[in-house]
């Protein structure tokens, strides 16, 4: 892993994305994590937005949560009682 200072990271962002595919890019502010460089494998778009959205990730642990305490029901029961065999 590779730390960057903010002020300091003036190269071309291409050059700091091929870096990243062997390994993280840390961009550190204040001394203190602020962004990252990170390649994407096996990720859409689409799930790299919502990984990011803290209002969907808190309804995700919310929903684990209340799985874990009560419970849930297997795909293939779920699939059975909605007749989609």
């Amino acid at each position: 892993m590779t730390k960057v200072d903010f002020k300091k990271a003036l190269r071309p962002l291409s050059e700091y994305a091929q870096k990243a595919r062997k390994s993280p890019i840390i961009v550190v502010k204040r001394g203190r994590p602020f962004a990252a460089v990170v390649p994407i494998r096996n990720a859409d778009e689409e799930t790299i937005a919502l990984s990011t959205n803290r209002k969907f990730m808190t309804i995700i642990d919310r929903s684990r949560a209340r799985t874990k305490k009560e419970g849930g029901i297997a795909a293939k029961e779920l699939r059975r009682r909605f007749g989609l065999h």
